[in-house]
Order: structure tokens, then sequence, then C-alpha cells
């Protein structure tokens, strides 16, 4: 197994720390807020451990855990402690409405987040369309749930996709990192759903494989 560093202490950062901690990953916190990373590595347990924002990442690969609307910066604050990294981007850059994004009209999230961090990293899409409640429940009924990627670099989606797949989880390669912005779409179907069908976040958009 290896060492995971998760940048955020919210939701999603519990949800695939506790994850990555019960598949026997090493699983490292980082905050801005030192005593919110430290509760989340008590909460995850099985020798979780926090490490100083802004530093150097200890992990493998390095999920960018925290809003959109704080990626950008935090990635810049990391600066080239960040050089070198695989980043999983799981942000979801959707505006107040709800209904909108808030990147540029030619650009997507995934793209603003390579923009900003350092030329030799690599980013991969992945964990965004998954709300964090689900995601922490892991497989249902036996079946696994669906994390859909997208990643320019082969080598670094197998290291995702072999990751994902430790937790139990589905890795769907959806292809280059241009479709990204489609998985960001996504997320407005979820939440389209959210509003006006389903009522409640217990869901998740999945494949099912006829035949």
């Amino acid at each position: 197994m290896s060492t995971i560093s998760i940048i955020g202490s919210g939701g999603m950062a519990a949800a695939i720390g506790g994850l990555a901690a019960k598949a026997g990953h090493t699983v490292e916190v980082m905050s801005r807020d030192a005593a919110k990373a430290r509760a989340l590595a008590e909460q995850i347990g099985a020798g979780a451990t926090t490490g100083v924002f802004a530093a150097a990442p200890g992990g493998d690969i390095v999920v960018l855990a925290v809003p959109y609307s704080a990626v950008l910066d935090v990635v810049k604050q990391y600066g080239e402690a960040l050089a070198g990294k695989l980043l999983v981007d799981i942000t979801n850059p959707v505006g107040s409405d709800l209904k909108s994004f808030v990147t540029p009209e030619d650009s997507f999230g995934a793209r603003e987040i390579m923009k900003a961090a350092p030329s030799d990293a690599v980013v991969v899409k992945a964990f965004n369309t998954l709300f964090s409640r689900v995601l922490a429940a892991g497989p249902v009924e036996g079946r696994p749930l669906d994390v859909f990627i997208a990643g320019d670099d082969a080598q670094a989606k197998a290291r995702v996709s072999a990751f994902i797949e430790s937790l139990g989880l589905r890795p769907m390669d959806t292809g280059q990192l241009s479709m990204a912005p489609t998985l960001e779409h996504a997320c407005l179907l979820s939440l389209g759903l959210l509003a006006h069908s389903v009522k409640h976040t217990n869901f998740s958009i999945g494949v099912s494989l006829l035949g």
C-alpha cells in the first residue's frame, strides 16, 4: 500500500481518508486549520498523521479535497512543494446558483488547477460525481460505486485507478483531461436530480453493464 496525502478536512477528505485507511494505506491530512487536521486524523485512525500546510506532502498521491473556491489559492500556496506530484482533483467549480460554473468560458476546473500547479505536476480528475456520505458508506449491496476519472497521463490514471480499486470502488476511465468538464457537468446533473427528483443525497451516478 502507499501513502496518500489529503489536503482538506471536510466531508470528502473524511470519506476518502477513511476508506484509504481501511484499505491499508497510510493517510496524511493537511489543512490550513491544524486543529481540524488533527481531529480528522484522529477520526480516520489507523496511524493517520498530519502534515504542515503548504509543506511538501509525503504522499504518492495528493488529493485536493477543498472547495473549488479555495483550491487555486491552495495550490499556489503549496507552489513547488507539489512539483512532480500526482494531484487528484475532486472539485466542482459550480456557481452559487448551482446551475453554472465560475470558470472562464474557454476553460474548466481541472485545467485551471493545472495552470496553478508546477509544470511537472500531473492532474487526474476523480471522485467529483460522488456525494461524501455515499462515498463514505462504500459499496452498496455488494455493488461498488463508480468513480469516473479523466487525465492525460496514462501511468497517473493507472495509479489512481489502482488506488480507487483498493478502496472497493470501480474506476471508470472517461478519457483525457478534456473530459473533465463533462464530469463537472455531471455534478450539475446530480444537483438537478437532488433539487427536482431524488430530494436527498443518498444516490450516485453509475454505469450498469448489460449482457
